[in-house]
C-alpha cells in the first residue's frame, strides 16, 4: 500500500519544531502535522513572512497551536541563541524537522566567514541541533534532516569547505549546494550511529522532496530573487516534478512512520525519485561512509565552536 497522509496517525500532545516554514515544503509539513494534532513551533528569518504563514496555517489547520521562533541559520551566534531560547521555553520537542535551506545563490560569505550554502544548510542546523540536544534526548525525539537528490552530484565533501579559509576556494554554486546536501545526510546517519552506540532513545532519519516546485526553485536560486534562471527552473519543475504539497510527503513519512528506526532515507518512489509517493530510497556511498561522517562531524564542531557529545 502506498503511503498517504492518512497514515500519519494522531499526534495530539506531541510538539513539532520545524525550521523554514515561510513557504514550500515547510508550510505543507506544518499544516499536515497540525491537522493531525501536533502543537507546532516554527522558525522564520523574515517576521513579515512568518505573519503571512501564521495566517495561512490558521485557515488550513484551524485550532492548531503555533509558536514562532526567529532563526537565522547563516549566523552561528544567532542560531545558538535561538536554540537556547527553545530549550528555555519548552519542556519537550518530540519532532525536529531541519528543513530550512537555500539553493545555488550568488557567492556570498556569512558573518562568520563561511560560504553561505554550507553555512545555512549544514553548519547552522548542526549548531542549532547541538544546543537543542539535551531537550531532544529528554523527549525521546525524532529528527529529520532534509537533504536533496543533489547530494549525488558530488563524490565527497571537501572538509576545507567547513572552514572560513577553505570556503574561499573558487565558488561553484552547484558543487557547494551538493556538498551541503551531502553534509545533511552524513549528519543524519552519524547522529543515528552515535545515538545507537550511546543507547540514546532518539531516532535520526533523512528525507528529500524529489523535484518539487517550491520557493527554492522559484526564488532560491539567488538571495532575494532567482531571476530568469530561477523562473525557468520553476517552470520545468512544474512539468516534470511535483507540487510542494507532494514534496512534503517524504518529510511527513520520515517524521511519523513508526517503522523507521534510524538511519533511513525517504524520498519519492517515481522515476529517478523526482515525484511520487514516499518510500525508503538509497543514497550514495559517500553519504554512507562512516569515516567521512566522523570527519565532517569533528570539522563541524570546530566550525561552530561547540562540543556536540551525543
Amino acid at each position: 500500500m502506498a503511503w498517504t497522509t492518512d497514515d500519519i496517525g494522531d499526534l495530539t500532545g506531541r510538539r513539532a519544531l520545524i525550521t523554514g516554514v515561510t513557504g514550500g515544503l515547510g508550510r505543507h509539513t506544518a499544516r499536515e502535522l497540525g491537522r493531525h494534532g501536533a502543537d507546532l513551533v516554527v522558525t522564520a528569518r523574515d517576521t513579515a513572512k512568518a505573519d503571512e504563514t501564521l495566517s495561512w496555517l490558521a485557515k488550513e489547520s484551524p485550532g492548531t497551536s503555533v509558536d514562532v521562533v526567529e532563526l537565522d541559520l547563516a549566523d552561528l551566534t544567532a542560531s545558538k541563541r535561538s536554540a537556547q531560547g527553545v530549550v528555555d521555553a519548552y519542556d519537550r520537542i518530540d519532532l525536529l524537522i531541519n528543513n530550512a535551506g537555500i539553493m545555488i545563490p550568488p557567492e556570498r560569505r556569512t558573518v562568520d566567514g563561511f560560504e553561505l550554502q554550507i553555512a545555512t544548510n549544514h553548519l547552522g542546523h548542526f549548531a542549532w541541533t547541538a544546543v537543542l540536544w539535551p531537550l531532544l534526548v529528554a523527549s525521546s525525539a525524532r529528527l529529520v534532516q532534509v537533504s536533496s537528490m543533489a547530494h549525488t552530484t558530488v563524490g565527497s565533501l571537501d572538509l576545507d569547505s567547513l572552514t572560513p579559509e577553505g570556503s574561499k576556494r573558487p565558488y561553484r554554486r552547484w558543487r557547494s549546494y551538493g556538498e551541503s546536501k551531502l553534509a545533511n545526510l552524513l549528519f543524519a546517519l552519524e547522529l543515528d550511529r552515535r545515538a545507537t552506540a550511546a543507547g540514546v532513545d532518539v531516532v535520526s532519519v533523512a528525507a528529500h522532496p524529489g523535484y518539487a516546485a517550491t520557493n527554492l526553485t522559484r526564488t532560491g536560486v539567488g538571495v532575494g530573487g532567482g531571476g530568469p534562471i530561477g523562473f525557468g527552473m520553476h517552470q520545468v519543475t512544474k512539468v516534470i516534478g511535483q507540487s510542494a504539497r507532494a514534496g512534503a510527503w517524504p518529510l511527513l513519512m520520515a517524521a511519523s512512520d513508526p517503522t523507521l528506526t534510524g538511519g533511513e532515507y525517504i524520498g519519492p518512489k517515481g522515476f529517478r525519485q523526482m515525484r511520487g509517493r514516499p518510500h525508503r530510497v538509497g543514497m550514495t556511498s559517500a553519504a554512507r561512509d562512516p569515516e567521512l561522517a566522523r570527519d565532517v562531524w569533528s570539522a563541524s564542531e570546530r566550525a561552530v565552536g561547540l562540543d556536540f557529545t551525543v
